[in-house]
């Protein structure tokens, strides 16, 4: 069963025009939730992993700094995976575009602070351009991966020599949050060759390929666990309410 993702009245979506108004007139944040809703995630995860995780994890935010969620962009810069069927990547202009209207839109409607809460990798400078020379103090890229209570606990948990994607880290997190969406039993580890992974994109046809998954992982997700998923989820809602209140004392 996914875990509760906050509570209804942060949502924007389930919210009326003027209930928004008042709250950003109260000096709400606003959170952007960037999560891929397709992108492949390996055979053993849902094409919308990121955006499960994205939006679990905006739910929970929004709770601990009063903040209003948005609804998720789930179409974003993700050229790494075009070869798998189904995943959609955007230019990077494009991307940069619709991010940067975006948070100006939020911006002009009076939001104490955007929080734009990025769960990719590929998306990261795309999204540093998108608010470049937007209201700076009033805008947070939220790096999901980044915080320091996460990388410990990445580190002290999994038993993956490496990874990065459909991993044991992903896997495990999924598990917590969804385990119903998980088919633990197709998971496949990638060729060790991906750690000295080339540029371009994955690769499922090509077997000599240096960036060759047949399955699309990159890493070993047969050994994640619902309890590793929970120490990695707590770790990184640790991480991010303690920038995001940060970012909030600043901007006071």
């Amino acid at each position: 069963m996914l875990l509760s993702g906050g509570h209804a009245e942060n949502r924007v979506e389930r919210l009326t025009w003027d209930v928004v108004s008042q709250r950003l007139a109260a000096r709400a944040a606003a959170i952007l939730p960037v999560g891929a809703a397709a992108k492949e995630h390996g055979l053993h995860l849902p094409m919308d992993t990121d955006r499960l995780q994205a939006e679990w994890l905006a739910g929970q935010l929004a709770v601990h700094i009063d903040a209003l969620v948005w609804p998720t962009v789930t179409y974003g810069y993700y050229p790494a995976f075009v070869n798998y069927a189904g995943s959609v990547t955007l230019s990077a202009s494009v991307f940069e575009s619709l991010i940067r209207e975006i948070v100006g839109e939020l911006l002009r409607y009076g939001a104490r602070k955007v929080f734009v809460l990025d769960t990719g990798i590929s998306t990261i400078p795309v999204i540093e351009r998108a608010v470049e020379g937007l209201q700076c103090a009033s805008v947070c890229h939220l790096r999901v991966h980044d915080g320091p209570r996460y990388r410990n606990a990445h580190a002290a948990v999994l038993e993956q020599a490496w990874g990065g994607h459909a991993d044991e880290a992903e896997t495990s997190r999924m598990l917590a949050l969804a385990p119903d969406r998980v088919e633990l039993a197709r998971a496949q580890a990638s060729p060790e060759r991906l750690k000295e992974r080339a540029p371009g994109p994955l690769t499922p046809a090509d077997s000599e390929a240096p960036n060759y998954s047949a399955s699309g992982s990159v890493g070993d997700p047969r050994g994640a666990t619902s309890a590793k998923g929970e120490i990695l989820l707590a770790a990184m809602l640790d991480d991010l309410i303690a920038t995001a209140r940060a970012a909030l004392v600043f901007l006071t």
